[in-house]
């Protein structure tokens, strides 16, 4: 990107920032108190934070299943965690892990552990044991701060050293008073791969790049304000979690989430908080949807201008639902850990195109490119690549993603419409050759996800001798169904190719998935 395209992106950056911030009626010392607290730390996300804290001190920013905390009660637990860590020799040296499910706690480490000029990995919940110990050791992470009840799952004896979150408020009420120093570096923030093909990795940015750029390109497209309230039950961990928590922290906003996921809980939480935004992976919105009809009608969700879902692909008959039963309120975004968000669609591009991944987020570039990295005309399928300020800076192990251009590439297959609109095909890896043919299992997940008797569907090749590989369907069929394998074959064979009918169709009480609801085909044999 030149000069020119930079200074763009910058302008842009501010109209959305004061766009945003701006509150009818507000005091005018409220903004030139958020400025004055940010100035410290500079555009990074103790910066962020700190601004909104001070723009909105006493506004409650995180209510979870403890109860509600304020702002300000959240930055001093933070401060007091972070003299406390300092006492037992933790620095900038360090690379503190967060095993957390989403709390105030989460954000109490998280920032606390910013404040020392640490690194900070965000470690999967649902890891296992063995799993947990091969990514902690993999990233080097010297102190690890877990759930009580994760405390199990860790080896202190051969690995970082442990505090259970139980022992936090201890250790923030026996803190050292005084003046904590300003740290002597940025910390990174280490964000892990989904896993759904191998062992996760760190994908790590600089805290300032991840903040800034984020923010942008998010609030650029999605409409949320300072001082809105959100319920957000996607993971903390995960980027998507992560960067609504930091993003309402900025905003003065008040965040509501639980340590676990409950369709109709977060559904009362929507209407008793009076929320503005739900921020949740598409897998949550199914489950939602899926509740009793008496159940979605007892709650009033007319508060709500923002449903935002990302985190693993949307199916178009379940965007579809959702603006039908909540209006116009749903936003889709499309990125990855590496290269953070890419596109958004709006509801608009959802209705006329429920599959659509929208358009490029502002600041980020999006070309799909053939296998010699040249641009491809609109509606021919190719790799998709990203270029963002807020990509990562290649994985922790010292690999990196395949770079072409400046953009980083996502691992998708996809092709962009005439009007500028992108739609994913599929991963590359994910692709299947079934006699000589490329298919791309997402088209026919589609197609099978509209079939009234089937809830969910994945597509995945197994060998063949014939073809080399053959498709095999696993569904899960809605509650009541009496569909069967062959009713489903017919109805891709009069609407596809013969090659694109699955062979084989399974069927399944549940499909496997990861924390942020992505389907590990790697069980699906």
């Amino acid at each position: 990107m030149g000069p020119a395209g930079a200074m763009i992106d910058q302008v842009r950056g501010a109209l959305t920032l004061a766009r945003v911030n701006t509150r009818l009626g507000e005091r005018p010392d409220r903004p030139l108190r958020a400025l004055l607290a940010m100035l410290p730390h500079g555009s990074t996300m103790l910066g962020a934070v700190a601004a909104g804290t001070a723009r909105y001190p006493h506004a409650v920013a995180i209510v979870d299943d403890e109860g509600a905390v304020t702002h300000a009660q959240l930055w001093a637990d933070s401060t007091a965690l972070a003299r406390a860590l300092r006492a037992r020799g933790v620095g900038p040296d360090d690379r503190i892990g967060i095993l957390m499910r989403n709390s105030s706690r989460f954000a109490v480490t998280m920032l606390g552990g910013a404040m020392l000029g640490a690194d900070l990995v965000f470690l999967n919940t649902g890891s296992a044991a063995p799993q947990l110990a091969e990514v902690v050791e993999a990233e080097q992470v010297t102190l690890l701060i877990c759930d009580d009840d994760a405390a199990d799952r860790v080896t202190p004896s051969s690995g970082p050293t442990v505090i259970p979150a139980g022992e936090l408020p201890a250790l923030i009420r026996d803190a050292p008073t005084g003046r904590l120093p300003a740290p002597e570096r940025t910390g990174r923030l280490v964000i892990l791969t989904s896993g759904t093909t191998g062992r996760p990795k760190g994908a790590p940015r600089a805290a300032d790049r991840a903040a800034a750029t984020a923010t942008t390109a998010l609030l650029g497209r999605i409409p949320m304000r300072v001082r809105d309230t959100l319920v957000i039950n996607a993971p903390f961990f995960h980027a998507w979690g992560l960067a609504n928590l930091t993003i309402a922290l900025a905003l003065s906003a008040t965040v509501v989430t639980r340590r676990q996921f409950d369709p109709e809980q977060t559904l009362r939480d929507v209407g008793e908080f009076r929320a503005d935004g739900l921020v949740v992976v598409p897998v949550m919105m199914q489950a939602i949807c899926a509740l009793d009809s008496r159940v979605l009608a007892s709650v009033d969700t007319a508060s709500l201008r923002v449903i935002a879902c990302s985190g693993s692909a949307l199916p178009g008959r379940l965007a579809t639902e959702i603006l039908d039963r909540f209006g116009p309120v749903l936003y889709n975004v499309y990125g990855s850990t590496e290269v953070a968000t890419a596109t958004i669609a709006t509801p608009d591009d959802l209705r006329r195109c429920a599959t659509t991944a929208g358009r490029p987020a502002p600041g980020i570039r999006v070309r799909v490119l053939d296998e010699d990295g040249d641009p491809l005309p609109p509606g021919v399928p190719g790799r998709v690549f990203v270029g963002s300020a807020s990509s990562f800076e290649g994985y922790s192990d010292g690999g990196e993603k395949e770079s072409r251009h400046g953009l980083l590439s996502t691992g998708d297959l996809g092709h962009v419409d005439p009007s500028g609109h992108l739609h994913i095909d599929g991963r590359e890896d994910d692709m299947i050759v079934s006699g000589g043919e490329n298919v791309y299992p997402a088209e026919v997940e589609e197609l099978l996800g509209q079939h009234p008797d089937v809830a969910e569907v994945v597509v995945v090749g197994v060998p063949d001798e014939r073809f080399g590989q053959a498709l095999k369907a696993f569904v899960v069929p809605r509650p009541g169904a009496t569909v069967d394998g062959e009713d489903l074959r017919e109805h891709v064979r009069t609407r596809l190719a013969s090659y694109k009918v699955p062979r084989t169709v399974a069927f399944v009480a549940e499909l496997p998935r990861n924390a942020t609801g992505k389907v590990l085909r790697s069980e699906l044999t």
